[in-house]
């Protein structure tokens, strides 16, 4: 049954990876509207939907990030993926402070990157210093699994980052690296990764909801199917005419 769902808010990111899977850039789009996606996700949850997650795009740079947290903190479990560059700005730290999501995941997009590194560590420290769960998204590529990735994986746990907040991302499309890279990253312990990590299969309880308002099963796959009506109703008739590919083959 379906209970989690993600929503990208917008593929506006002033970070702008040349690999983002949502082509996001500093020139993005914003569809979303806090006063339609309230309703929207409030439907889903009478429909039992216990979990939103929203990404992007920059989630922290949505201007109404903190209006959709207010207003969804108290129904369901709200978790956001960041790359932690907005919250360095005082203001938008203390906004944080007064809507508080469960859960904040911070990316290391480049764990060649030791600036980026520090950073996010520190950070994530300090949201967990807020009463806010966090963690950290390492992504890997297969250039940089035997030095930067094992390196940044240690550091984390050195850290007090323990492996149950670390989730290891595998690169998309291009330098993807193996399981058994990511295995070795994670010391041969057990690990977090993506559930697709060892094969590709539709999701029986997630769904992912694009920044242009279309879905599919995989926040990765292509084929996704436009929302004609912001519902629970709209989003199960998207879903069934999706046709269900490997990412791959995107």
């Amino acid at each position: 049954m379906l209970d989690r769902i993600s929503i990208d808010l917008s593929n506006f990111c002033s970070k702008q990876c040349d690999f983002c899977y949502n082509h996001s850039t500093k020139e993005g789009n914003v569809m979303w509207t806090v006063e339609e996606l309230i309703p929207f996700i409030l439907d889903l949850h009478k429909h039992g939907i216990d979990a939103v997650s929203f990404g992007g795009g920059e989630p922290f740079e949505y201007d109404g990030i903190f209006d959709l947290i207010s207003g969804l903190m108290d129904e369901l479990y709200v978790s956001v993926t960041s790359n932690g560059l907005p919250l360095e700005n005082k203001t938008v730290f203390e906004r944080l402070l007064q809507n508080k999501p469960d859960k904040i995941h911070i990316t290391i997009h480049h764990p060649e990157n030791a600036a980026e590194v520090d950073r996010v560590i520190k950070m994530v420290k300090r949201i967990a210093e807020t009463g806010i769960k966090s963690g950290v998204n390492l992504l890997v590529s297969d250039f940089n699994v035997e030095e930067e990735g094992k390196k940044v994986y240690s550091r984390l746990l050195e850290n007090g980052i323990s492996s149950d907040r670390i989730i290891l991302i595998p690169r998309r499309f291009t330098c993807e690296p193996t399981p058994k890279q990511l295995a070795e990253i994670a010391g041969g312990k057990p690990f977090q990764s993506p559930s697709c990590l060892t094969g590709c299969k539709k999701p029986e309880e997630f769904c992912s909801v694009s920044w242009d308002k279309k879905v599919n099963w995989c926040s990765y796959a292509g084929g996704k199917q436009p929302l004609k009506e912001l519902t629970y109703n709209g989003l199960m008739e998207a879903l069934n005419k999706v046709v269900f590919e490997c990412c791959k083959g995107k």
